[in-house]
């Protein structure tokens, strides 16, 4: 939602999207998820700029090698820095910022292959929740955008939104989003 509130253009759009896909109907329902797809951008993009994990669990190093000219020797644990993956000028263009744009005709997925791309790690010990989670947030984004309209609070405009991360496990924001929700729809 920050990220949608520091754009209020893309907001709009996918907002629309979500209104027009489903024409005044009272529910949403999981086979609607996959005419989304301006708001499946959005999500690939906050999840290219805001992976949940910056670190990826660490992996064991089954025989020596040389990474980018370091040796590593056979039993070395390695970190794979997914933040620091996402935000490389080397494979993305613009990489600090927010286009959703830039998946649009894009085989570049969730899924690892990608290794530009692993908000969700790779390989065989991709996360197991990866499919539950993305339908998650398509569902729970979906109706943020469907049943309300959103504004910011005390003439705060998009270039006072913090974007501001905490450090640890797992990446938060900093600071909390407080925002205004006006029903669209009655419920």
């Amino acid at each position: 939602m920050a990220e949608l509130m520091k754009h209020p253009e893309m907001m709009g759009k996918a907002q629309a999207e979500v209104r027009r896909v489903l024409k005044g109907r009272a529910t949403i329902e999981e086979g609607d998820m996959s005419e989304f797809h301006y708001m499946k951008l959005v999500i690939k993009e906050t999840l290219r700029l805001h992976p949940p994990v910056p670190l990826l669990l660490p992996r064991v190093c089954t025989k020596s090698c040389q990474v980018n000219g370091y040796d590593i020797p056979v039993g070395s644990r390695v970190l794979i820095n997914a933040w620091a993956i996402a935000r490389d000028p080397k494979y993305w263009e613009d990489p600090e910022g927010f286009k959703p744009e830039r998946f649009d005709n894009s085989s570049v997925d969730y899924i690892g292959g990608s290794f530009e791309y692993v908000p969700f790690g790779a390989g065989r010990r991709i996360c197991p929740g990866m499919t539950f989670g993305t339908g998650e947030m398509e569902m729970i984004l979906s109706h943020l955008l469907y049943y309300f309209d959103w504004k910011l609070p005390n003439g705060m405009g998009p270039d006072d939104v913090d974007m501001s991360e905490s450090t640890g496990i797992t990446v938060g924001r900093k600071s909390p989003l407080y925002l205004i929700a006006t029903p669209y729809m009655a419920i």
